[in-house]
């Protein structure tokens, strides 16, 4: 069974699934859907039989799709997840899921009521070495974690403003948050401090923070803090280290490792090239048979980690702790 394929939005991301798709047997991409016309139909161009739309509802309405990518930027969301849930075509979306709690909400109080296959681009849940990690802090006493986005402002216009993208802890690293979700359990306070120190002032309409530190409490009794910047004039680090009585655990955006002792500090990471393949693959494997076992994000679990980038949001604004 051939699984047809439409893709809504064709910017950046969406991009590297559609590399993806390529290498992945028993799937074509059927339709391209973007604002700008032009873009989905070069995308549609190297795909054969391919369509390009502008409407989401048009594309919809003209194919009988089996599963559909929705890479938006995050104020964009809303239209196209209503539309696939409607419909019951099960989709993909990238994080973050918006710029609020209120729409992913209720999205996800809609796709429970469906029992819609959904996955969210958490795609570091799928890096390989990730399993061995996670049981390893399962065996162990988690006392804390120190995470990180270290990097640069990205240049699309939206992202500098703040009510577009929700800024760089929502939209960026939200992908730190869900691994310390993932790998220490749930967050049940936050407490947040940005600045802004530099970037409103080189970057026309930026008034997103350029630093900030989130220090949050869990569920089990330990605690994290989360570092980010978007000032820096190169690529800098991403990461999350998770601390033992046995070691740390140390990730990276394609690969972790474990370290036990000092004659281990040299040890390689594991690397995973291109996690976000097996993201995709374990997506489309669950569209084809139902079994949803290999999705490491639905839609359902991913709100959890937005709910806590948008108390950090809350907190930074109020200058208040805030409780999950």
């Amino acid at each position: 069974m051939t699984l047809k394929v439409g893709f809504i939005g064709t910017g950046g991301i969406a991009k590297g699934h559609i590399a993806n798709l390529a290498a992945i047997e028993g799937a074509t991409i059927a339709a391209f859907c973007d604002l700008q016309l032009e873009r989905a139909e070069a995308a549609a161009r190297d795909w054969t039989g391919a369509k390009a739309y502008s409407s989401i509802v048009d594309m919809l309405d003209d194919q009988k799709l089996d599963a559909a990518f929705v890479c938006l930027p995050p104020m964009a969301h809303g239209e196209a997840e209503r539309a696939l849930i409607e419909r019951g075509i099960p989709f993909l979306v990238e994080k973050p899921l918006g710029i609020n709690n209120e729409l992913p909400r209720q999205l996800a109080e809609q796709i429970a009521e469906k029992r819609l296959i959904t996955s969210v681009g958490y795609q570091w849940r799928y890096i390989q070495s990730l399993d061995e990690a996670k049981r390893f802090l399962e065996s162990s006493c988690i006392g804390m974690a120190l995470g990180y986005w270290m990097g640069g402002m990205p240049k699309v216009p939206w992202w500098r403003v703040q009510h577009l993208s929700g800024g760089q802890f929502v939209e960026q690293t939200t992908h730190i948050t869900d691994m310390l979700r993932y790998l220490c359990g749930e967050v049940v306070e936050v407490y947040a401090a940005y600045g802004h120190r530099i970037l409103h002032e080189l970057e026309e309409g930026a008034n997103v923070a350029d630093v900030g530190t989130v220090t949050m409490k869990l569920a089990n009794g330990s605690v994290a803090t989360i570092s980010n910047t978007c000032l820096l004039p190169i690529g800098g680090k991403t990461g999350l280290n998770v601390y033992t009585e046995q070691g740390v655990v140390e990730v990276q955006s394609n690969g972790s490792r474990i370290v036990r002792n000092k004659e281990e500090l040299s040890a390689p990471l594991a690397i995973t090239p291109n996690s976000r393949v097996f993201e995709d693959i374990a997506f489309l494997d669950a569209v084809r048979t139902g079994d949803q076992s290999l999705i490491k994000s639905s839609y359902a679990d991913s709100l959890k980690t937005h709910e806590v980038t948008i108390a950090a949001n809350l907190s930074a604004a109020t200058g208040k702790p805030v409780k999950l």
